[in-house]
């Protein structure tokens, strides 16, 4: 299983949010690109980059992050929020992104999102869903559908995609643990995804438990930034 640092962005600044609430914020005064090549000196290889200025605006807004991150360093970036449509897709990729962090389009917009698959192909996407009791949740966690994890996942596989992360809302942010029932029955379901775990995870137990039930990657934010995870332990969840 692979550790996977989140760079949650917010006027160019380091955060974490709680639950997604903009009102609950708390910033790191770390420079990203200096954090980012720490941590590929400690052998991590990919990053999770998300932009919130991005999911708030409906475009990207911390590109020059991205392009300073990619540039500096040889870190796999998959880049979310603000990815609206084509145009700004190629955006992400021309400054330097590897894969896509995409969510709300790929459960409302699925005619919309088939069409960015079949052009930019399968393998370049890492699918999001944010759950609240195994149902899909967008727009930045604020509105409610009802729409199955499972269905969606489902109909992930169809157009080709095999990584997903999956969130449980009530638990990003929180270190409470992450949802290890949740995502045993969706790797008994569907054997074939590369599966990353996101929220909740609060130590290196934590991973440990998400590796031995067969997650392909896990997404750490509040546990690395405030020290739960030291560095010397990326080296151990990092595919070489």
């Amino acid at each position: 299983m692979e550790i996977i640092p989140s760079f949650d962005l917010l006027d160019g600044k380091l955060v974490r949010l709680r639950q997604g609430d903009f009102d609950q914020k708390t910033e790191y005064a770390a420079n990203p690109l200096e954090l980012a090549m720490e941590l590929e000196q400690a052998g991590i290889r990919r990053l999770h980059m998300v932009d919130l200025d991005g999911a708030r605006t409906g475009r990207p807004a911390n590109l020059h992050i991205l392009a300073d991150v990619a540039a500096r360093t040889r870190l796999q970036i998959d880049y979310g929020g603000g990815l609206r449509s084509i145009p700004s897709l190629k955006q992400v990729w021309d400054a330097g992104a590897m894969l896509f962090s995409v969510g709300s389009v790929a459960v409302l917009a699925q005619d919309e999102f088939s069409a960015w698959v079949e052009k930019f192909g399968p393998e370049r996407f890492l699918v999001g869903a944010d759950v609240r009791d195994r149902h899909i949740a967008v727009y930045g966690w604020k509105e409610q559908t009802q729409v199955s994890l499972f269905d969606f996942i489902r109909k992930m596989r169809e157009l080709g995609i095999r990584q997903i992360s999956v969130t449980d809302i009530a638990r990003d942010g929180e270190l409470s643990g992450p949802a290890l029932d949740l995502y045993r029955d969706i790797l008994a379901e569907f054997p074939d995804i590369q599966l990353v775990a996101s929220g909740g995870i609060s130590d290196v137990s934590d991973l440990e438990a998400l590796t031995a039930i067969g997650c392909d990657g896990a997404i750490v934010g509040k546990a690395f930034f405030e020290g739960k995870i030291p560095l010397q332990y990326f080296r151990v969840y990092s595919k070489v």
